[in-house]
């Protein structure tokens, strides 16, 4: 994890929420009351947040106490206890809502990632995150799709090439994207991959013929096609099948031993996973 990245973000999120004070717990709480609360499971799944709601209770007051009994990425039932945080109860209620928003939504794509994972397991493919998330919480999703079993793709615009159906049609083409794409890297002295975009086997047959690239997204390829592309592209480059795969066909692109499936519904279409902070 990107602690520095991770922290920051708290941060600006306990500023959005508590700016001036929490004045409900300020009005109802001594300052000198202790207190305990437990974060029950509600729902079944994969767990994802725990070392995060760590950083949440540091960061509002380093003298909360937490006992963890469910480590990010172990499977959970219902009436579960992930964890015992004790201390200050003005910070506990401080910490409550923030740890439960972020937590809550890592657990639920952690769980849909790996109810992806777990229907490809036969095969090498592997499942892959996309850029489809929430802005400014990017980084929480993308560390709840890995704690879910999947792998995550680029991070954002800066740390890898990856040349869709606009750039090539404002490029004036594949191989001018590609040739360009080159030219770019070894100007800026930049050594990131390069992925591009095919968009039907005649796409598949131009990109092999001009080279300069490290995988070949498949993107919309039926089933029928994936298979051809697979056999064209034959280990050259990795492969990629994007757009409209569902849990229902996963499993048959998974078959046609591409390297990577990518998923935007991990992170843009998901519901969260249902926990609570009980104080006890």
């Amino acid at each position: 994890m990107n602690n520095i990245l991770f922290e920051k973000l708290i941060e600006l999120a306990i500023q959005e929420d508590i700016e001036k004070g929490d004045h409900t717990s300020l009005a109802t709480v001594s300052s000198e009351q202790y207190g305990k609360a437990r974060l029950i499971v509600k729902q079944n799944g994969i767990i994802a947040g725990i070392e995060i709601a760590k950083k949440v209770f540091s960061i509002i007051d380093n003298t909360l106490e937490i006992n963890i009994f469910i480590n990010d990425g172990s499977k959970i039932k219902v009436s579960d206890i992930a964890f015992e945080i004790s201390g200050k109860a003005q910070s506990i209620l401080k910490s409550e809502r923030l740890i439960l928003n972020i937590m809550q939504r890592m657990s639920g794509i952690a769980t849909t990632t790996n109810t992806y994972v777990e229907k490809i397991k036969p095969y090498k493919t592997k499942i892959l995150d996309t850029r489809k998330t929430t802005p400014g919480f990017r980084i929480f999703e993308k560390e709840a799709v890995r704690i879910g079993g999947g792998i995550n793709h680029r991070m954002g615009l800066y740390d890898m090439i990856m040349i869709k159906d606009n750039h090539i049609d404002f490029a004036g083409g594949i191989e001018k994207a590609i040739a360009r794409t080159n030219d770019y890297l070894l100007k800026t002295n930049l050594n990131l991959k390069i992925e591009i975009e095919a968009r039907n086997i005649t796409d598949i047959e131009t990109i092999l013929k001009h080279g300069g690239v490290n995988i070949i997204m498949l993107d919309n390829f039926n089933i029928e096609n994936t298979l051809i592309a697979v056999k064209l592209i034959n280990g050259k480059y990795q492969t990629e099948s994007s757009g409209g795969i569902t849990l229902e066909t996963i499993a048959d692109y998974a078959a046609c031993e591409v390297d990577f499936i990518s998923i935007g519904a991990l992170t843009h279409h998901v519901n969260s996973l249902d926990l609570s902070l009980k104080a006890v």
